[in-house]
């Protein structure tokens, strides 16, 4: 047997084996057996350091939680009562208590409609997966002990990631745990097993009774991970892409001009994120890199002389965005994000000729806003060439570019260019009432000064205001 004594010896779980130790003296003097189970048993063994604590009674789990806030001095309890479990808000580390239990589902909802009391084994097989059907006992008699009834120390030995009940009743019952199953071999670095696999292909369908919170949720968590495009290419695999992500499932086979990136666009794009995930450790820019060839598969055209063109990609991936976050539900700040980037994606590359004057680098920077340094880390992850001599010139050019963007910026002395004459005054100069023609007028003065016509003051954009207003009014 297992014991977990030492890996609680670490400074990194000083708080968590505090908070484990309270719940085992409370649940002796309860006369209830206490558990600590889950992702904090996997984190232990792992070694990995964890901010989550999820403790199982074999009773009343919600009255038990109520009872370790007390004595962690926390005044809030999250009841969720149908489910026997309570959440005690805990500062960085947050405690979950929950009755041991077994779920009975409806097949067309992955929200159980039943909940019944159960003992520590009928708790555990109803689990994900066999690394999260672990258990430590808490009570101080045994405190420490392991309890591995599925496998889940042979399985992180070998880097598996199975169920502990057939797969096919385990997704059946959460289809969730599908993309959960990505999730953990991204996160990781784990292997699915085949009987695992077999079933995801054979359900990936049932997803559809998942709520659109859940799977952006968990697909962002993907994201978030060292390497993203692990669990990804699983996704795509099992057929839950084409589901979940269909303009990104659309990618897979489609070829383009393999001088400057993989073959295969989808292939590419996965190049693109995990390069991201090297550069950055913003999950938006992650996200970013993963859309940003949206548009490719609808834009392929053929060119005699150049091969497969992409006209347009970047401003028809902007709009198809638009649908991508209404089905996602993602937030308006991510959208607005995810657009800018995918619509700009294209121009800094385009920056490095001698030719091109200042005011285009204003207007990128004036665009970007103040996303041009992510809008940078994303060009640079989008050098996915094997050749190592065109990676260097790459990087070269967009090092050139970043010199011009700081040259003009330290020029004008500030990034953002907005008419000194505001909506108001432009209304009372040209006698106009509030509408599109006082807009038009203002970006008018304020494309005068991105292109160098007229100095950024109010007493220049005056003079210009006077001399355009005819063509409005």
């Amino acid at each position: 047997m297992v014991n977990i004594k030492s890996f609680l010896e670490s400074p990194d779980y000083k708080e968590i084996k505090s908070i484990l130790k309270i719940s085992g003296e409370l649940g002796q003097i309860e006369g209830v057996d206490v558990f600590a189970v889950g992702g904090i048993v996997r984190d232990l063994i792992m070694g990995v350091k964890s901010n989550d604590i999820d403790i199982m009674v074999v009773g009343d789990g919600i009255n038990f939680a109520k009872k370790i806030a007390n004595k962690l001095k926390r005044k809030k309890v999250v009841e969720f009562s149908k489910f026997k479990t309570a959440i005690i808000p805990n500062g960085n580390i947050q405690v979950e208590v929950a009755s041991a239990r077994k779920e009975v589902y409806k097949n067309s909802s992955r929200k159980p409609t039943k909940v019944i009391l159960s003992d520590l084994e009928g708790d555990l097989i109803r689990r994900d997966f066999t690394i999260n059907a672990m258990a430590i006992k808490l009570h101080p008699d045994n405190f420490g002990e392991l309890i591995d009834l599925f496998g889940g120390i042979r399985d992180i030995k070998s880097k598996k990631l199975k169920t502990p009940l057939d797969p096919d009743e385990t997704f059946s019952e959460d289809p969730l745990r599908m993309i959960r199953a990505a999730y953990f071999i991204s996160k990781l670095g784990f292997k699915i097993d085949n009987n695992c696999l077999i079933s995801i292909k054979r359900q990936a369908s049932r997803i559809d009774i998942v709520s659109w919170e859940r799977i952006r949720d968990e697909f962002i968590k993907i994201l978030k991970t060292e390497k993203p495009s692990i669990g990804l290419i699983l996704l795509q695999k099992t057929g839950l892409m084409k589901i979940v992500f269909p303009e990104i499932d659309r990618m897979y086979g489609i070829e383009q001009t393999k001088e400057w990136h993989h073959k295969d666009i989808f292939a590419h794009t996965l190049q693109v994120v995990d390069n991201s995930a090297k550069l950055s450790n913003k999950m938006k820019i992650r996200f970013a890199a993963l859309v940003h060839d949206i548009a490719k598969p609808n834009t392929r055209r053929i060119d005699k002389k150049k091969g497969y063109t992409f006209h347009g990609h970047d401003a028809i991936g902007e709009r198809m965005l638009n649908k991508v976050s209404k089905r996602m539900k993602l937030s308006n700040n991510l959208t607005h994000y995810l657009k800018k980037l995918t619509r700009l994606h294209l121009r800094p590359i385009a920056l490095v000729k001698d030719s091109v004057t200042d005011s285009a680098i204003r207007r990128l920077i004036v665009s970007s806003g103040d996303d041009l340094e992510d809008l940078m880390t994303l060009c640079r992850a989008d050098i996915t060439t094997k050749n190592p001599k065109k990676v260097n010139r790459y990087l070269k050019n967009f090092d050139l570019v970043e010199k011009r963007i700081k040259k003009v910026i330290e020029v004008d002395e500030q990034r953002l260019f907005q008419s000194p004459i505001k909506g108001n005054e432009i209304m009372k100069l040209c006698g106009l009432p509030e509408g599109r023609k006082v807009g038009k007028i203002k970006r008018a003065i304020e494309d005068a000064i991105l292109d160098g016509k007229i100095e950024n003051d109010y007493d220049s954009s005056l003079e210009y205001l006077n001399q355009i207003k005819k063509n409005y009014i």
